[in-house]
């Protein structure tokens, strides 16, 4: 199975975006008609991928996420 990686879209996401570790998948700026059902995505990691639609939701260079209370 291939991947199609060239259709792949990449969202880069600021720290104050990530939502306990999470951002959602469709985002604010995607066309309306590509929507799907909201799903949480983790970055806590870096990076992570929807299911549904197979963006990649990364944060951006030099961004951390900070788990202070």
């Amino acid at each position: 199975m291939s991947e199609a990686t060239a259709a792949t879209s990449v969202v880069e996401v600021r720290a104050k975006d990530v939502h306990g570790g999470a951002v959602y998948c469709p985002n604010p700026k995607q066309a309306l008609w590509s929507e799907h059902p909201r799903v949480y995505i983790n970055v806590a990691h870096g990076e992570g991928r929807c299911p549904y639609c197979g963006t990649v939701y990364r944060l951006a260079a030099g961004e951390t996420l900070h788990s202070g209370h």
